[in-house]
């Protein structure tokens, strides 16, 4: 797959003359416009559309937005950093065309991911995508490392004819099971043919825990691509699920009790085509680099949930005993321990083994979640950190000395506690850049000081259909 380079104005060699060709096979398709997608700091994510007549324009000096959106909380209200923020200024939306799709539950439209540009040619710092491919070049460069990726997709299945602003579950069936696929067989059909029409290869599709709930597991991808796949795979379930009068949330909790939504990242490192998590001798299988890898996300992870949980929303479904990942630790196969190692089955450990990463739900921005544990890891590398003991069962069982002697400590409770593990981590602000560093902050402060007043049902309710 080409990797999407850094737009230019007046487009990239040979990027326009392809563009009028994809634009005159997608206008023959019945294709009338195009979704130039990104996701904003908030997790919400925003579109500008253009005729699929403009494609050829787009490509060559992209599509106006303003650069206040960094700074937009989940209810469209602004915040304020020294640079983002005002009423002033444009920026640049850059179609992706290695990622443009025609969307098969969307008949007439088609979608592309975006990098944003500013309107002097530079790349705009708070372009989250920017960051999380220079990120990994960054890591191919320094460390001779590739990675592969996937977002896992949970999301609540409510009739669209509810009460507004209710949830009503479409199934009610127990957890996991066959009467809950078999009420929304139609449905769940009709989006494994979408997935298949776009190219998403699925691996599983199945019932969750919750009322409602599904979970969508798709093949990895590099790590772009695989956070573009994640937005254009919610895309598709709630177009598909509009169809048959469903109405989906993503958010990480849709009321104030039982289970949310996760968006669990699996994440593994490789090195001239051989998997760093399979075949080394340390444990489990992982080699120096794979250990040290892990190691690093673990180091940051207090710091990190102000970028893989980053809602009031997300604090309700942080919560011990839920499989959420609560508590720094790690294990094999233990679905409590923040970071779960996945050796896979045998005869496929070389191909499957990698490493997941449980307190992440989807009101975090893909991108800057996979940029930051990739930076993170890498860290690890960098200093030559070491795995400390791993963790079996559920971690909420320790006392303070057996929990101290492991490393295993909760996560903060609220985004003000993130934000502040956040800003003392100079290597995730560094990584980000001042900028989005500073709008992450922003972001994560301003929505809590929105709820500070509701009680936790309230707090569910406010975002229950933002993501």
């Amino acid at each position: 797959m080409t990797t999407f380079a850094d737009p230019v104005p007046g487009g990239r060699p040979g990027e326009v003359r392809r563009a009028v060709t994809l634009g005159a096979t997608l206008a023959a398709r019945g294709v009338r416009g195009i979704v130039l997608a990104y996701v904003d700091t908030a997790g919400v994510g925003r579109v500008k559309t253009i005729p699929t007549a403009r494609l050829e324009a787009a490509v060559a000096w992209g599509v106006g937005m303003s650069p206040v959106f960094d700074t937009f909380l989940a209810d469209d209200s602004i915040v304020t950093t020294h640079v983002l923020g005002s009423p002033d200024g444009d920026l640049r939306l850059y179609p992706d065309l290695d990622r443009l799709v025609a969307l098969a539950g969307q008949p007439g439209w088609a979608w592309a991911p975006v990098d944003r540009i500013t309107q002097e040619g530079a790349p705009h710092p708070g372009c989250s995508r920017t960051f999380l491919r220079r990120t990994v070049t960054g890591a191919a460069e320094r460390h001779g490392l590739a990675f592969k990726a996937a977002v896992e997709i949970e999301w609540a299945v409510g009739l669209a004819s509810a009460p507004a602003g209710e949830f009503v579950p479409a199934a009610r069936g127990p957890a996991y099971g066959a009467i809950r696929q078999i009420e929304l067989s139609d449905y769940t059909a009709d989006l494994l043919a979408a997935f298949a029409a776009q190219d998403v290869d699925v691996d599983q599709l199945h019932p969750e825990y919750a009322a409602g709930q599904f979970e969508v597991s798709v093949g990895a991808l590099d790590p772009v691509a695989a956070a573009d796949r994640s937005v254009l795979v919610r895309q598709t379930i709630r177009a598909v699920a509009q169809r048959h009068g469903l109405r989906v949330s993503f958010a990480p909790a849709v009321s104030a009790e039982g289970v949310g939504n996760g968006g669990h990242l699996h994440l593994s490192c490789w090195r001239g085509g051989a998997n760093l998590h399979a075949g080394g001798e340390g444990r489990y299988g992982m080699t120096a680099d794979a250990e040290a890898f892990a190691a690093g996300v673990l180091a940051h992870l207090p710091a990190l949930t102000a970028v893989t949980a980053p809602s009031p929303a997300s604090h309700l479904r942080l919560r011990p005993s839920r499989w959420a990942g609560v508590f720094t630790g790690w294990g094999r196969e233990t679905r409590e321990a923040a970071l779960r190692m996945i050796t896979g089955m045998a005869g496929r450990r070389e191909r499957d083994a990698n490493m997941e990463v449980k307190p992440v739900d989807l009101a975090a921005n893909p991108y800057l979640a996979l940029g930051c544990v990739i930076a993170a890891g890498l860290d690890g590398i960098t200093a030559s950190r070491t795995l400390p003991e791993e963790i079996t069962g559920d971690p909420a069982r320790y006392g303070p000395e057996e929990a101290a002697a492991l490393g295993v400590r909760r996560l903060p409770q609220s985004l003000p506690l993130a934000v502040a593990e956040f800003r003392a981590d100079r290597v995730l602000r560094d990584a980000l850049g001042p900028v989005l560093a500073d709008a992450v902050s922003a972001v994560r402060l301003g929505e809590a000081a929105a709820v500070a007043d509701l009680d936790d049902a309230q707090v569910a309710a406010a975002y229950r259909w933002k993501y």
